[in-house]
């Protein structure tokens, strides 16, 4: 069985659902299956593995509920993440026993936060209650993904202070698990440090991690930047494949996981090597057929 790094390792989340939603031909369910169960073999911590929103928004992701039904879990121990943008999608998702974690976007930008869930951000924060009660009565965890959280293109205004703060004020009703989100990629080093140095002496009251995306050139500088503020919780998807499409029109890649690979030890991620070249074999098979 694969085994899980605690939390004094490095913790990868891969995302398969970040890196296929935004692909406009429909990919296959079996097909899906197949990718997902390769990597439940690798050992990552998490699988953000599909989404429970309207599928006229995200058509990729309609046939989330059939993909759970259909992994085999039977040898593996990461956990599964699903991403849901409102009261309904959290009641469909806690249905699923296979599921521990939802995901939920928060942009601390309100142009963003009304464009990707058609409320603002007061309007979020009565969601992210309801959520909470959802999760506690069904024994699922939330996390909050913090988007826009290194800048924003919006106009918006945006410091490390309001990510702090904002961060500090959803604590307070409860979350406990937040993914710092760098929605279209324009985090650089010195904001990705003004950011994690926030939370460096966090004590491990806080499960935060980053959620980078970023163009081929700029992917050490953020990892490092993070980890020496403290940071040991990273999302990747293999060859940084996808990105959000209700970002803007030219999606920027995921950080690529084979890049966090390259910078960290495995002796810090613990991850089956092997495994995971095999599922980025699978991946260079799977997505050239839809890009």
């Amino acid at each position: 069985m694969t085994t899980i790094p605690d939390i004094s390792k490095v913790k990868i989340v891969e995302c398969p659902r970040d890196a296929m939603q935004g692909i406009l031909d429909f990919i296959p369910t079996p097909e899906k299956v197949s990718y997902i169960n390769a990597l439940l073999k690798v050992g990552f911590h998490t699988l953000d593995c599909g989404s429970f929103v309207s599928p006229k928004i995200i058509p990729q992701m309609r046939d989330t509920e059939e993909v759970l039904d259909s992994i085999d879990l039977s040898d593996s121990s990461t956990l599964l993440s699903v991403i849901i943008a409102n009261e309904r999608g959290a009641d469909e998702a806690v249905k699923y026993k296979q599921v521990q974690n939802l995901g939920f976007p928060f942009s601390i930008s309100e142009t963003f936060q009304k464009k990707n869930t058609n409320k603002s951000i007061i309007e979020s924060i009565d969601s992210v209650k309801y959520i909470l009660d959802v999760c506690s009565t069904n024994d699922k965890q939330m996390v909050v993904y913090i988007s826009m959280g290194f800048g924003n293109p919006y106009g918006d205004e945006w410091n490390a202070g309001i990510v702090s703060d904002w961060i500090g004020k959803l604590a307070d009703l409860g979350v406990k698990q937040f993914s710092i989100s760098d929605t279209v990629g324009v985090s650089n080093e010195q904001s990705i440090e003004a950011v994690f140095s926030k939370f460096k002496n966090n004590n491990q009251t806080l499960d935060i991690g980053a959620h980078f995306h970023t163009i081929k050139d700029a992917w050490e500088g953020k990892i490092k930047s993070a980890y020496a503020q403290g940071c040991k919780k990273f999302d990747g998807a293999i060859r940084g494949f996808g990105g959000c499409p209700m970002a803007k029109d030219d999606l920027v890649g995921n950080m690529p996981t084979e890049r966090l690979l390259d910078f960290f030890s495995n002796d810090l991620l613990q991850l089956d090597i092997k495994e995971f070249r095999h599922s980025v074999l699978l991946a260079d098979k799977l997505f050239k057929n839809y890009l």
